[in-house]
């Protein structure tokens, strides 16, 4: 079981890359999903706790753009000793803060997008 958590700009291919690499085996957890709920950040944390404790993988496909906004997140994943080992990077901005090893991540990767050959690359973060 793991938590894969995206990190990246919107519209930078988060979603794309879930479905491409992780639909068919983790569940997807979104805050783009839960636009007309009123506290998305709590049903997010509920749908996490509810995969994790089913024994399900799950991902969350969000920009997850701060130390702080990744915290729970690997927090919940260590609690239901999930492993927190996929992080894909898309873009790092000013604003973004770029994931570490110190933050509690068993691996780290960048993904790229490879228009030429309409795929995605993806590569241990250095």
């Amino acid at each position: 079981m793991e938590c894969v958590i995206l990190i990246g700009l919107p519209a930078s291919g988060k979603s794309t890359f879930f479905r491409e690499r992780f639909a068919g085996t983790h569940d997807h957890i979104s805050k783009d999903l839960l636009r007309n709920n009123r506290r998305p950040q709590r049903r997010q944390e509920q749908l996490i706790e509810e995969s994790l404790a089913s024994g399900r993988s799950v991902v969350v496909d969000n920009t997850n753009p701060s130390v702080a906004v990744r915290a729970p997140l690997i927090a919940a994943a260590r609690r239901h000793g999930a492993g927190v080992p996929d992080v894909a990077i898309f873009t790092v901005r000013k604003r973004l803060e770029p994931p570490t090893a110190a933050e509690g991540f068993d691996r780290l990767y960048v993904v790229r997008m490879n228009e030429a050959e309409r795929r995605f690359d993806v590569e241990p973060m250095r």
